[in-house]
């Protein structure tokens, strides 16, 4: 099994022989600069649900805001909302990843990332906005504390294990203290990486919230697994606060429109209470449409 869900280009077997350019590692652009180019290799722990071939949400979404994390400038800002859009299936393998600030600004700041394939297909877009930091002494907040108290209290993950490894059955340690996989309705669940996101690195507590952001449709379904696929072409979170820790809690649901939209709703949870929220539109259709 891999060692991560992402190996950098250079470090993977192959690159530099025809491969991925091995432009890795190359510190930031500059504002205003072209975006310089990250390119990596997806293993088989980013592997999704509907596609034997293709990446969970997750995975690509926790690798694209580790691009935002490392663009320059911005050190008062802090992260309040991150938009993705999943343009077609992310492929497992060769990728690359380019982010860059496409509105400066010392309160409020506008990030673009996309992700393309080795052949220069645009598979996945995002855009985050930053805001400036502000005294939190000087505001009344309420910490929101998570329904379930602890990882400790949750049940194991009960997604059937595949042939090979994957994101939802690998790559996250998943703990549901409230539904599950294959129950229909609302769930609650602790998610937390096992593995590196990228080969040599400790994931932030922001990339670890984003690779279980995209787990609500999940495990809030609605609809039977065999039956049905409901796919979201797209993720919102939106943060309150600078997330923290290692394990994150979705407190999810997923309504069914009557002309087959899907909308799926998590509130998001540390250990120290409620740090945002995360939305996503499916599109829901039969497996036998598909």
């Amino acid at each position: 099994m891999p060692d991560a869900v992402f190996i950098p280009a250079e470090a993977s077997p192959g690159a530099g022989s025809g491969g991925v350019a091995a432009a890795v590692g190359s510190p930031p652009a500059a504002v205003g600069s072209p975006p310089a180019a990250e390119r990596f290799v997806a293993t088989d722990l980013a592997r999704g649900p509907w596609d034997p071939g293709a990446q969970h949400g997750g995975a690509p979404a926790a690798l694209l805001v580790r691009a935002f994390e490392r663009l320059p400038g911005g050190e008062q800002l802090i992260l309040a909302r991150v938009t993705y859009e999943l343009l077609r299936p992310v492929p497992l393998g060769a990728l690359e990843v380019r982010a860059e600030v496409v509105r400066p600004g010392r309160r409020v700041q506008l990030l673009e990332a996309s992700l393309r394939t080795e052949d220069g297909v645009e598979v996945m877009r995002a855009r985050a906005l930053k805001v400036q930091r502000s005294d939190a002494a000087s505001f009344e907040v309420e910490a929101l504390l998570p329904t379930a108290t602890s990882p400790a209290d949750g049940r194991a993950n009960d997604y059937p294990s595949p042939a090979g490894p994957m994101f939802a059955t690998d790559a996250m340690d998943i703990r549901f203290t409230s539904g599950a996989f294959l129950e229909r309705g609302a769930a609650t669940a602790w998610f937390r990486l096992r593995h590196p996101l990228v080969a040599g690195e400790i994931p932030s507590p922001l990339q670890r919230l984003a690779a279980a952001a995209d787990f609500g449709n999940g495990i809030s379904a609605v609809l039977p697994w065999g039956d049905y696929v409901f796919i979201n072409p797209d993720l919102t979170i939106y943060l309150e606060r600078a997330p923290v820790g290692e394990w994150f809690l979705l407190d999810s649901e997923t309504r069914l429109g009557h002309e087959g939209i899907g909308v799926t709703e998590s509130l998001i949870y540390d250990d120290q209470g409620r740090v945002g929220r995360a939305t996503q539109a499916l599109l829901v259709t039969s497996r036998v449409a598909t």
